[in-house]
């Protein structure tokens, strides 16, 4: 019998073994190597790398540009997450039904996710142009003053989230759709024999069996939200005045434009660090709220 369960676990090995090499090429090997030169100081030009323990680490945490991209990431993390998750629910509440040309709109809000983020953003970047461009024309069509988009640092990050929201809202529309017609419709009819209206069928029945896809999108979207880089390099380059520089950002420019890469690896094992904390909390919460069905 154990040779048998030892005869099992091998072929399980060697079916997992074409996967396994890659994932360590490509992902375990690179970051190991970022977790070893995160103790080092080296230029990227040097052949010589010096170790200085967790003195990065500590240079890092107390430098303040580290804490203001902290704040950057936490915010544009809450202020896409959420927004695209329910502009996602309310695009797919609304072309769930049969309505004309469903399909077409389905297409057309969908297809900002599959094209380029650099694309989108250098359309993006002509129309937040402050001058000619298509967002302050609308707004002074209404009676508003134009606003310096990427140049003022109160609305640079607003700007990029708006970018973020509108490629990714049809995105998460596309797994509502899914999972809103999956939902058992004699549940909904029971519900609305007992008198429930539709505001409260939804609200007791529907959002708790779509729940695992809500679950879902919020920590794909985390991941996409904190790995957000292409928007961010193309309409401000992390500024104006570091208000849109995210952590990954800063990391971007410890590397490759100072040159910093012991200071560049610890804002990278920071990052993976606290992204396994954060799955780990959403995997925790998802048990405990989360409605498998």
């Amino acid at each position: 019998m154990k040779r048998f369960r030892w005869v099992e676990e091998l072929k399980a090995l060697l079916f997992t073994l074409p996967a396994m090499v890659p994932l360590a090429l490509f992902w375990f090997f690179p970051l190991g190597y970022v977790f070893y030169l995160s103790f080092m100081e080296w230029d990227f030009m040097s052949p010589v790398k010096t170790f200085v323990g967790l003195g990065n680490f500590k240079e890092l945490f107390a430098d303040p540009a580290f804490y203001q991209s902290l704040r950057v990431t936490i915010l544009f993390c809450l202020g896409s997450v959420i927004p695209i998750v329910v502009v996602g629910l309310g695009l797919a509440l609304l072309l769930n039904g049969k309505i004309k040309g469903g399909p077409i709109y389905r297409v057309l809000l969908f297809s900002p996710w599959v094209t380029p983020t650099v694309a989108v953003s250098i359309v993006w970047s002509w129309i937040f142009e402050p001058d000619v461009g298509l967002a302050n024309t609308l707004l002074k069509a209404v009676g508003f003053s134009g606003v310096r988009w990427l140049e003022d640092s109160n609305w640079a990050l607003v700007g990029i989230l708006l970018v973020t929201i509108w490629k990714s809202a049809g995105w998460a529309m596309v797994f509502y759709l899914v999972a809103l017609r999956n939902v058992p419709k004699d549940l909904l009819e029971a519900a609305g024999l007992d008198g429930a209206n539709r505001v409260r069928r939804f609200w007791h029945v529907t959002l708790p069996l779509i729940s695992p896809i809500t679950f879902f999108l919020v920590i794909m979207q985390l991941i996409q939200s904190i790995q957000a880089y292409d928007q961010i390099n193309v309409l401000t380059q992390g500024g104006p005045a570091g208000s849109t520089r995210t952590l990954l950002y800063l990391y971007y420019q410890s590397a490759f434009e100072s040159f910093q890469i012991g200071q560049a690896s610890s804002v990278a094992v920071t990052l993976v660090g606290g992204c396994i904390v954060l799955s780990l909390l959403s995997f925790w919460v998802g048990r405990r709220t989360v409605h498998y069905s």
